[in-house]
């Protein structure tokens, strides 16, 4: 007989003033392993924030029935809650610094002094605290082990790349040794080996007696899954075990369009004059942090027009080097680089540099703040301010409000970027990076979370932009299919070093 870990009946669900689910019902069995799968905005997020108790439940009920079981074995806790027996694993980290507070800022990463605040790897998973009773099998050893995070232990967590601190997400929530371990799009930074190690992750950790529930692609759903759960529209349209799932009735439509004469027209304003002999020039550059080399010798030029692949596993130097070009990390100063045809150094304000670049990355989506609207954070493209800081310009707006029109996303244009989906929020800040029509756009990992329809259309919007300008690109990337048909030049890095 199946016994039951988790119910939800009949169950309305509210965030702030919206409603997010009615008549919500959803069951998980000891033993089982969920995969929750549906396009952007389905509520595969909301849901599982729904079992983690953040948000309202105002009809219906939801039912743990592992908490019953727990205290039926161990005496009560006076701060237990059955949220405690949960481990969620989100796109976004809110690790917290020495001073217990989560202000970390975007630039602070490459700032020496300015990262000392933060905690290593080692501090962050020392301080995780789990549940007396709820289990130990998970311990430090086995955590670092798994996850492959031996060399990372005394690194500050504000230092590690996107794939670096996935890993260390996942390791955090297993040392809470959960009764139910819920993953949102998990596989979204990591590098090809670490995807291809992740069956074998989570294999391990269900074998351990953890039950799994997962928002992931349709394309990406792991071996030890046993059932999948379709959600579309606020809504679970179809569950079934995973020998009976028929991926092909629910994989997206992969017709796309794209409005050739309003991007022209939209790449026709605020059109920069200026013509450029280089765009980057880098000569042995060489970028060490105490004794940890991260870039050595690397070489690398990019004349106007040019359409670059960035590529290497998680690690290898990507961030870094092109921190080195948005003007982010003050170690361009020592090293020789050209951007835009002048030598860093030369008088030249970071403020010079970025006015020129459109740029987005996961880790400037990590601390970009949300309380805005998302058409105020497209027009603060125009500023290269993280957020708007002034009062809107209409003629500015109306701009924003056109090229979220280009991606799809103008019914969140009053919206705060805070209550839409991650893959949302991303495209208001690939709009934000495109609203000024730079000279280099530098996209790195730009469809991280984005459903089959939305990388198919940006991966096309790209690729027209390219084909009506002069613009140049450099494009990082996990994935080989979504890099852009226009890019036709590629530089590798391994361990630092440019890969042959």
């Amino acid at each position: 007989m199946l016994t039951t870990l988790l119910s939800i009946n009949k169950a309305t669900v509210r965030y702030l003033n919206t409603t997010l689910f009615t008549g919500l019902t959803f069951k998980i069995n000891k033993g089982e392993n969920w995969a929750l799968i549906g396009e952007s905005g389905s509520g595969k997020s909301a849901l599982l924030q729904t079992i983690a108790g953040r948000f309202n439940i105002t009809g219906g009920e939801i039912h743990y029935h592992f908490w019953e079981e727990f205290l039926s074995l161990h005496e009560p806790n006076e701060l237990a809650t059955p949220h405690k027996l949960i481990a969620l694993v989100e796109p976004r980290h809110h690790f917290r610094n020495l001073s217990n507070t989560s202000d970390f800022y975007y630039q602070q990463r490459y700032n020496s002094s300015d990262s000392e605040d933060a905690l290593t790897v080692a501090d962050h998973l020392n301080s995780i605290q789990h549940v007396a009773g709820s289990g130990s099998f998970w311990t430090l050893d086995k955590a670092v082990t798994l996850l492959r995070l031996d060399a990372l232990l005394d690194k500050q967590i504000i230092k590690l790349s996107n794939g670096e601190t996935k890993r260390l997400m996942i390791a955090a929530a297993l040392l809470k040794n959960p009764v139910l371990l819920m993953l949102d799009n998990p596989l979204t930074g990591l590098d090809v080996k670490t995807r291809e190690e992740f069956n074998s992750i989570i294999s391990q950790v269900t074998a351990s007696g953890i039950n799994v529930i997962i928002a992931t692609s349709i394309h990406e759903i792991p071996s030890v899954i046993t059932h999948v759960a379709v959600l579309s529209k606020g809504a679970i349209v179809h569950q079934n075990k995973r020998e009976d799932f028929k991926p092909e009735l629910f994989e997206q439509d992969k017709t796309d369009s794209i409005d050739t004469s309003e991007l022209s027209a939209l790449l026709n304003i605020n059109k920069n004059p200026t013509a450029y002999n280089l765009i980057v020039k880098m000569n042995n550059v060489h970028i060490q942090y105490g004794d940890k080399v991260v870039l050595n010798n690397i070489n690398w030029q990019i004349n106007p027009g040019e359409r670059w692949a960035l590529l290497g596993p998680n690690g290898a130097g990507k961030s870094t080097l092109l921190s080195l070009i948005n003007g982010d990390n003050p170690q361009a100063y020592a090293n020789h680089i050209v951007l835009f045809d002048k030598k860093r150094g030369t008088g030249e304000s970071i403020w010079d540099i970025k006015k020129k670049i459109g740029f987005v990355s996961p880790e400037l989506h990590q601390y970009f703040p949300t309380d805005n609207s998302c058409l105020q954070v497209i027009e603060s493209g125009y500023y290269d301010t993280l957020g708007l800081f002034r009062p809107s310009n209409k003629e500015r707006a109306d701009i924003a409000l056109r090229w979220m029109k280009a991606l799809e996303i103008e019914k969140y244009a009053r919206v705060l970027l805070k209550n839409i989906p991650a893959s949302a929020q991303r495209l208001c800040l690939l709009a934000r990076a495109l609203i000024k029509n730079p000279a280099l756009l530098i996209f790195d990992e730009p469809c991280q979370g984005m459903d089959d329809h939305q990388q198919l259309h940006f991966k096309n919007l790209v690729d027209t932009i390219c084909s009506l300008s002069n613009v140049t690109l450099i494009y990082v990337t996990h994935y080989q299919h979504e890099i852009p048909n226009s890019v036709d030049k590629v530089l590798r890095l391994e361990k630092g070093e440019v890969a042959n």
